[in-house]
């Protein structure tokens, strides 16, 4: 099981020192998301700054881009990175895509798939001179000349990494990409009994193995070193869950345990602003089925290897932030 840390906490010019250090510390990927910061430039800082860990947007919004952009960005990253960059995309929901970004929306399982073999058919020509020619219902790609192709290919094409929940989203990972990176709001029952068999289907359309594809999650921990702080943890952590629930989208993963009578409740409180009220509702029952729990850094591996270690190759989180050595100890452990 692969350990990895997210390298962005705080400006873009602590990010030199920041992935140093956690590449010192071990871990084997750094990982950006899409948030206050463009997921991609972070990756460019670190690149040059290590020598090691893997380098992974966790996630870039794929449709507030094109499938050129995409691929530019990809090639760029992973020939500056000596081959560690893995381009990690995701769809964000319609409203960011098309009042964020001013974007279109539709058919975002269809649109994906489509967009992800838009960008290697991009990289094919590049690498191999074949002509460009893709023809689909979103995109079309049929120009690329000598001007426009990048000369260091040595490296080639980044893996990619698509984030899904819904069994449509995960069946598209499956068949092109490299690896799924899980939603944190998921459970170890909505992965097997959903995830799973999705990405079946899709590794099945691809003629692929599961040996070929890694299954990568962020993993929620409730901890601490000591009742205050474990009590400062578990509530932010229900906080955070009722978040996730309240999203329409997410609701099959209530919906599974039976629980999808908390979605409407949560959404229509998120729009009235009672974020900390909606925790409330996150009884002990769900807290468990979302997140791991132990108070010393042994506890919590021990838990995450007992309830992923058969599913998951590769885990992230926010572990134990409040202490950097009860982190590095967390590390160690997962490593046993």
């Amino acid at each position: 099981m692969k350990v990895d840390a997210f390298m962005l906490d705080g400006q873009l010019a602590d990010v030199p020192a920041r992935a140093r250090a956690l590449e010192a510390a071990g871990y084997d990927g750094l990982i950006t998301a899409e948030t206050g910061h463009d997921p991609f430039l972070p990756i460019a800082l670190a690149a040059e700054h290590t020598e090691r860990v893997e380098l992974k947007t966790a996630i870039a919004v794929a449709f507030g881009r094109t499938p050129l952009l995409l691929a530019h960005m990809g090639h760029d990253l992973n020939a500056l990175s000596k081959g560690r960059f893995i381009l990690g995309l995701g769809s964000q929901i319609r409203a960011h895509i098309t009042k964020r970004f001013g974007m279109p929306w539709s058919k975002p399982a269809e649109r994906m798939r489509e967009m992800i073999l838009a960008t290697r058919a991009i990289w094919n020509a590049w690498y191999t001179g074949e002509r460009l020619n893709f023809r689909g219902e979103f995109y079309q790609h049929t120009l690329m000349t000598p001007f426009f192709t990048p000369t260091d290919i040595e490296y080639g094409a980044p893996k990619v990494y698509l984030a899904a929940v819904g069994p449509k989203m995960s069946e598209v990972a499956g068949e092109v990409c490299e690896g799924i990176i899980c939603h944190g709001f998921t459970t170890e029952r909505y992965v097997r009994e959903v995830t799973l068999p999705a990405i079946e289907r899709g590794l099945a359309k691809a003629g692929k193995t599961r040996a070929d594809f890694v299954i990568d999650c962020p993993v929620f921990v409730v901890t601490g070193s000591d009742e205050e702080s474990y009590q400062k943890s578990d509530t932010k952590l229900r906080q955070q869950i009722a978040f996730y629930a309240s999203t329409p989208a997410y609701k099959g993963v209530l919906d599974l345990h039976g629980w999808g009578e908390l979605q409407p409740e949560l959404n229509r409180m998120s729009k009235e602003g009672k974020w900390v009220e909606m925790g409330g509702l996150i009884n002990d029952e769900i807290l468990d089925a979302f997140a791991v729990q132990g108070e010393s850094p042994q506890d919590v591996a021990k838990a995450i290897h007992a309830r992923y270690g058969t599913l998951f190759d590769r885990v992230s989180g926010a572990y134990m932030q409040e202490d950097a050595t009860r982190e590095a100890a967390l590390l160690q452990a997962l490593r046993v």
